[in-house]
């Protein structure tokens, strides 16, 4: 089922999610709805507050050379912490959340994140570039932060006034 995605400035993306305590058929149907609608809106990276659950859940799907998303690359990331970040890169991120914007976005290059599979099961993976940046920007989500944060005084005061154009244009 397509869950509805909360776009910037809702207030539900302010929110701090909070932990998963039960791995159970519930979760299970949200990380399901999540990835069809992650997949539904050509994403690669959705964090459950934005579709209005606030609870530390991820998904990611990083597309092959071709493009291609594939469900067995799908990544169910419960709990995330991250540990080892190394090394600094700039990539052009997007957001689900803030339609048709995309900016450069200075993260860590690699790092070690630890979490739970749908099960429970702790896990541990090594991510490195695309992967470690959309892991980045997913669990800023979980920290009630947009990518645009991230962006100069400046950078900011002008995509607030683009946005708003935007939006104005749309109705």
């Amino acid at each position: 089922m397509l869950l509805p995605i909360i776009t910037y400035p809702n207030k539900i993306l302010k929110s701090v999610s909070t932990q998963v305590e039960n791995f159970d058929e519930n979760l299970h149907i949200l990380l399901e709805n999540m990835y069809e609608t992650m997949i539904a809106s050509n994403g690669i990276g959705l964090a459950a507050i934005q579709v209005a659950v606030p609870q530390r859940i991820l998904i990611l799907c990083i597309p092959d050379e071709e493009g291609n998303q594939f469900i067995e690359n799908r990544l169910e990331i419960i709990n995330p912490v991250i540990h080892h970040p190394r090394g600094i890169t700039t990539y052009q991120e997007g957001c689900l959340s803030v339609p048709g914007f995309y900016e450069e976005i200075e993260r860590f290059e690699s790092l070690e994140l630890h979490y739970h599979n749908r099960y429970g099961e702790p896990s541990v993976l090594e991510a490195h570039e695309l992967l470690a940046i959309a892991i980045q920007h997913e669990m800023d989500h979980l920290e009630g932060k947009l990518f645009i944060e991230k962006l100069t005084y400046n950078r900011r005061k002008k995509f607030e006034k683009e946005y708003k154009k935007a939006l104005k244009e749309k109705k």
